[in-house]
C-alpha cells in the first residue's frame, strides 16, 4: 500500500511539473482507445444490421421451386415439368435435417375496402410459414393458425405498408375486406421489418391467407414454391441433397438433376456475412490497435524523459536500499496508471458517440454497439500497450548504477 501511495504521489508531482507533455500523452491514449473501440463498435453494428436485413426474408431458409427435368430418368425423357402437391410437401418433412416446411401458393388478387380497390400479391401459406419468414404480428393481432387451416377460415394477415394504404390510421384488426370477391376478416398486421431481398415482392405489401382457404377459393392444385428450414447442426447442402432425394423418388426425377428443383439457399448469405464481417472486424481492430500503439509510443517517450529527470532521485533511493524490482514496478505502475486514465476517458467518449449517433444513419450502417467483447478486446490492447510502453523505461531506471546516477 505504501508503495502504491508513493507511486501516486510521484505521478501527481510529475503531472503538475509537465502538464502539457502529460496532456498530449494521455490524449494519444484517448485517441487510440476511441479509434479501436469505435471501429469495433461500428463493425459490430454493421454486422447485426446486415444479418437483420437478410433475416427479413427468413431465418436461414431455403426456397424451393419445381422446375423442368434436364436428365432422363427410368425411361422418362428430359424436359418434364415437375408439379408438387401437399402430399409431396409432406414428404419433404421426412427428409433428414429438415426442421420446418411450408407450401406457398401465390397469385394477384383484387382487394376492396370501403371505396379503395388495390391489386395485391396474395399468398396461401401454413402457420409454420410465419415463423420461418419472420412475419411477426403487431400487438392486438395474430398470424394464421392451425384452426384457420383446418376450418378453411376466410381470414387474412396483411403487410404493414398495405395496411397503412388501405386503412389509414384505423386499426385494421377485425375489419372485413373483399379479397377476390369474397369477404375476409383481418386478424393481424405485420410488424415493420427490414427486408432487402425478396422472391415475390416485399412482405410489407402482401396479403397472407390460410393455404386451405386459398385452394378452396381458387381451385388450384399445385404448389408454387416451398419454404424449408433446416436444423442448425446440419450443413444446408446436405439438407438440400436429402430434399432432392426424397422428392426424386416421389416425382420420378434424378436426385442429381439440378434443373428439376430450383433452390435458393439463403443460409449461404448468413455464412458469407459472418465470414466477411469476421475478417472486416479483424482489419478494423488492427487499424485501431496501430493507432493505440502510436499513443503507447508517446507514453514510452514521456517515461524515458521522466527517468532522465529523476536519475539522481533513483540513485539516492537505490543507495538507501531500494531494490531493482521496486524501481521497476514503480515506473511500470506509473505508465499503467497513465494508460488507464486515458483508456477510461476514451471509453467514455466512445459511449457518448454511440449514444448520440444520429438515428437517420442507423438504417444504413446499423446501431454501433460497444459490446462486452469490444470492451474486453480494447482493455486487453490497452493493457498490452501500457505494459510494453512502460517496461523498457522502467527496466533502464532499475539498472542504473547508484554511484553514477547520484552524480548526474
Amino acid at each position: 500500500m505504501a508503495n502504491i501511495k508513493e507511486v501516486l504521489r510521484q505521478l501527481f508531482r510529475d503531472v503538475r511539473s509537465q502538464k502539457l507533455r502529460t496532456f498530449l500523452t494521455v490524449f494519444g491514449i484517448i485517441w487510440g482507445t476511441v479509434a479501436i473501440s469505435l471501429l469495433l463498435a461500428f463493425g459490430t453494428g454493421l454486422h447485426k444490421h446486415l444479418i437483420q436485413q437478410t433475416a427479413g426474408l427468413g431465418d436461414r431458409i431455403m426456397i424451393v421451386w419445381p422446375g423442368l427435368t434436364s436428365m432422363p430418368y427410368e425411361g422418362l425423357g428430359k424436359g418434364r415439368k415437375i408439379r408438387m402437391t401437399e402430399e409431396d410437401v409432406a414428404a419433404i418433412h421426412t427428409a433428414e435435417g429438415v426442421r420446418g416446411v411450408s407450401s406457398e401458393y401465390s397469385s394477384n388478387q383484387k382487394l376492396n375496402y370501403a371505396t379503395k380497390t388495390l391489386s395485391v400479391d396474395t399468398s396461401g401459406i401454413t402457420p409454420t410459414f410465419g415463423r420461418m419468414r419472420n412475419l411477426i404480428p403487431q400487438s392486438g393481432g395474430r398470424f394464421i393458425n392451425e384452426i384457420d387451416m383446418r376450418e378453411q377460415r376466410r381470414v387474412l394477415f396483411v403487410g404493414d405498408e398495405l395496411a397503412k394504404n388501405l386503412f389509414g390510421k384505423d386499426d385494421p384488426v377485425g375489419k372485413v375486406v373483399q379479397l377476390g370477391g369474397s369477404p375476409f376478416t383481418v386478424v393481424g398486421v405485420l410488424v415493420k421489418k427490414d427486408q432487402d431481398s425478396s422472391y415475390s415482392g416485399p412482405d410489407a405489401e402482401k396479403v397472407f391467407i390460410p393455404g386451405t382457404t386459398y385452394l378452396s377459393i381458387t381451385g388450384e392444385k399445385y404448389v408454387d414454391n416451398v419454404i424449408v428450414q433446416g436444423v442448425p447442426e446440419m450443413k444446408s447442402k446436405k439438407v438440400i441433397a436429402n430434399i432432392s432425394a426424397a422428392l426424386g423418388q416421389r416425382l420420378r426425377f434424378d436426385a442429381q438433376d439440378k434443373e428439376a428443383l430450383s433452390i435458393w439457399d439463403t443460409t449461404e448469405q448468413f455464412a458469407f456475412f459472418d465470414n466477411f464481417m469476421l475478417a472486416f472486424n479483424g482489419f478494423l481492430g488492427i487499424v485501431g490497435s496501430l493507432t493505440l500503439v502510436v499513443g503507447g509510443i508517446g507514453v514510452s517517450n514521456i517515461m524515458n524523459v521522466v527517468v532522465e529527470e529523476r536519475t539522481r532521485e533513483i540513485g539516492i533511493k537505490m543507495a538507501l536500499g531500494a531494490r531493482q524490482r521496486w524501481i521497476l514496478s514503480q515506473f511500470l505502475l506509473e505508465t499503467i496508471l497513465i494508460t488507464a486514465v486515458g483508456g477510461a476517458i476514451g471509453f467514455a467518449v466512445s459511449f457518448a458517440i454511440c449514444a448520440l449517433f444520429p438515428q437517420k444513419m442507423v438504417e444504413y450502417v446499423g446501431v454501433p454497439s460497444l459490446s462486452p467483447l469490444v470492451a474486453v478486446l480494447t482493455a486487453v490492447a490497452l493493457g498490452a500497450v501500457g505494459t510494453v510502453a512502460g517496461y523498457f523505461p522502467a527496466r533502464e531506471a532499475s539498472r542504473l548504477d547508484p554511484v553514477v546516477a547520484m552524480k548526474l
